[in-house]
This record gives C-alpha cells, structure tokens and sequence, in this order.
C-alpha cells in the first residue's frame, strides 16, 4: 500500500449536483462499473433494506462492499466521485488472520427523511501486515474511530497525526491489544486483566 496522504491529497470534495431519487441500485451500479475495468469482480456489493417509522415509514437501503485491501483507497475515492460521504464509524472484529474493518458512512446528498442510504465498506487487514491507510485528511472526524481501532486491534493508520492512547490509561502496555481474540489479547494475558478490573 502507498503512503495514505499521497493517496488522498488526490481526493478532492467536490461540489455535487444533487441528484434526487437515486437509488442505491444506481449506486451500486456505477460503482461496480467504475471497476470492470479493473476486474469489477473483486468487489462485492449487497444491499440490504430496512423500514422503520410508526407514523411516517423511513426506508433505510444500506449498501455493504467487500472489497480487497489492494483496492480500498480506489473504492473510497469511487464513492467520493458519485457523492459526498458522511462518516459515522469505524467497527472491527478479530477474524483469525485478519482484523476486518467495517467503515460505516451514509451518502450526503441522498440522506432525506424517508430515503437514506447507509454505505458500509468492508475490508480485511491481514494480520502479518497491520496497516491501513488513514482517512483523516479527507474526513477529519474519522480521527477518534481510527486511534480506537489502533488501540483495540493493532491496526496502524499510516498518516493518522495523533495516535495517543483515548481509553487505555497512559502507562498501557500498547503491545496488548483488547479486543484481539489472539496471543495479542487479553485472554492470553489474565494478570493485566485483573489489573484493569
């Protein structure tokens, strides 16, 4: 993976003509159209849709791309080109490995009150190589989701500008990592455990 902040100086937020009533299908499509020529097929789109509401039903269409850890910073870019992106958090799971990441946002311009439509971008860092690039020079607010993912999992963000520790107290041994499920976790260390209790 290339430095993160030569890779996101190329992003450039865009002022977008709104375009009302597309749906997350058009969504969907341009998007794996932006990739067939790069071999569309490594990324994997699904939606899924909710409704909620008692008086006034909200349909909430969410979009969930898999996509390789070669191509994130290409999806992300992808997505900003169809629309501005509106960050909510990041979620991680200790999967063997990898840690997967989850960045969930909802598309800008089409977030109405009866018509949102949720975008989470999964991806899986492998273990042996605990880097992703940061986004917070496009997304400044993805700060606090990127230096908690950083404390819990061990994921480096390479250009993240402040990577204090947020929850752990400052004498942590940062090689202990809290929601890993291996030999980094806790588990495998119940002194620490007791200690923190």
């Amino acid at each position: 993976m290339t430095d993160s902040c030569t890779d996101f100086k190329r992003i450039v937020v865009k002022q977008k003509v709104q375009q009302v009533g597309v749906s997350a299908e058009t969504v969907a499509f341009n998007l794996k159209k932006a990739f067939e020529s790069r071999g569309g097929d490594e990324i994997n789109i699904e939606i899924s849709q909710r409704t909620d509401g008692y008086d006034v039903p909200i349909t909430s269409k969410n979009l969930w791309i898999s996509t390789p850890y070669n191509l994130f910073i290409d999806v992300v870019q992808a997505l900003f080109d169809i629309d501005t992106l509106h960050f909510h958090v990041i979620s991680g799971l200790d999967d063997g490995d990898n840690v997967t990441l989850r960045y969930h946002f909802s598309l800008f311009s089409y977030a109405e009150r009866n018509d949102r439509v949720g975008v989470s971008v999964i991806v899986k860092v492998p273990k042996s190589n605990l880097v992703m690039p940061s986004l917070f020079y496009v997304i400044p607010g993805i700060e606090y989701s990127e230096r908690e993912n950083r404390e819990m999992y061990g994921v480096e963000f390479d250009g993240l500008p402040n990577k204090a520790l947020m929850f752990l107290p400052d004498q942590w041994d940062e090689e202990i990592k809290p929601w890993r499920d291996d030999e980094a976790g806790l588990s495998q260390k119940p002194d620490t455990l007791r200690r923190l209790s």
